[in-house]
């Protein structure tokens, strides 16, 4: 096994062991707080150009399946674990996590102190950083120091065109039919179609470029935004995008990406949190009903919204509500307008791999689509 280093642009390195594919990753460093999920988080497309450090330490030991995948490969730049397991014991194995990840030309480092790097992280904020592993880590820290530091900044970014599908398609709802929904698809997990057809949706995914007179021309029920990565801020075309489908009246429901393009769109503002929130463990509030969701989070932007619990929308959409909250740093994780048929959640109501708590979204999505058609 050969010698890995993992290097922040602050100049802190950190000394482990290759795991996955040798070679040299750059991305920005953020770190996941689930105990379990780990293929969900490898295979989310939200997680492109960031390097992923998991908290919990041991990490491996169910080894991979297809059946788990959100899409069809690994998005993460590279992959930061403690105690990779050395066997895999699970009956739904079909790979070890190790091959998968040098399958699809993933570098990553193992045998480091993930809790020091952690609170580092926590201290110093997310930022960029890079894995060097085999003959990538024998050239001078002071070179790799400033091989990081060159690197592309998460913020001002925009990777929805790396993630997207390449055409548009659809996939037929399970049972009798109830709805249609348009989806952009920003980087959208398989998971989210999946509850979608459960609730006999049909879905129309098209790519991140599509405008509002293609989306609409699909006749749809409803428009749906995905999750994925990036700065909402370099999506300006996406969010204008929206502003036509907010204009028609067609219902709208968004997720991640989607929450900070819909608060965009409403006129407010997005801003880098300090480290983000990303794993299976995060409280959130649903005002409308006063309950405690654990629920599964990836995104380092944010809406900022002032004022409450009602405000204007500042682009002229009338009222809106931040409808859920973070219990840990009160970041808004929801938003719902009172005037038009639109609401959005930050965090991930599919939730694989769990836990359930908000899989209810999608019902409300059924039922503004039916109420939107029982008005007209």
């Amino acid at each position: 096994m050969s010698q890995a280093l993992l290097v922040l642009e602050d100049g802190r390195v950190f000394s482990g062991q290759a795991y996955g594919a040798e070679g040299k990753s750059l991305g920005e460093i953020v770190f996941a707080t689930g105990m379990t999920g780990y293929q969900e988080t490898l295979t989310d497309p939200s997680y492109a150009g960031q390097i992923v450090v998991q908290t919990a330490p041991h990490i491996g030991n169910t080894g991979v399946n297809a059946r788990d995948e959100e899409s069809q490969r690994i998005w993460v730049e590279g992959y930061v674990v403690r105690d990779p397991s050395r066997i895999v014991s699970n009956f739904r194995s079909e790979s070890s996590l190790s091959e998968e990840l040098k399958k699809f030309g993933v570098v990553g480092i193992s045998g480091i102190d993930t809790r020091a790097l952690t609170r580092h992280l926590r201290t110093a904020g997310s930022m960029r950083g890079g894995v060097f592993s085999g003959e990538a880590s024998k050239f001078p820290i002071e070179q790799l120091i400033s091989e990081v530091q060159g690197a592309a900044k998460m913020k001002g970014l925009s990777l929805s065109d790396v993630v997207t599908t390449a055409e548009s398609y659809t996939i037929p709802a399970d049972g009798s039919k109830v709805g249609r929904v348009a989806i952009v698809d920003l980087g959208i997990k398989r998971s989210t179609i999946e509850h979608m057809a459960a609730r006999g949706l049909e879905v129309v995914v098209f790519p991140a470029k599509v405008d509002s007179k293609t989306l609409l021309a699909a006749n749809p029920d409803a428009v749906f935004y995905s999750n994925g990565p990036g700065d909402p801020e370099a999506a300006g075309a996406q969010v204008e995008v929206l502003r036509e489908i907010l204009d028609s009246k067609v219902p709208f429901f968004g997720i991640c990406f989607g929450n900070q393009l819909l608060g965009r769109a409403l006129g407010f503002e997005t801003y880098k949190l300090p480290f983000g929130h990303r794993g299976i463990n995060q409280p959130v509030m649903d005002r409308r009903t006063g309950k405690v969701e654990v629920t599964a989070h990836n995104h380092g932007f944010a809406v900022k919204v002032e004022g409450g619990p009602e405000v204007q929308s500042p682009a002229g959409y009338g009222r809106v509500a931040v409808s859920h909250v973070s219990l840990n740093d009160d970041c808004v994780e929801g938003l719902e307008c009172l005037d038009i048929p639109a609401f959005s959640v930050q965090y991930h109501p599919e939730a694989a791999a769990g836990p359930h708590d908000s899989n209810y979204l999608f019902d409300r999505l059924v039922e503004l689509i039916q109420k939107n058609k029982a008005a007209k």
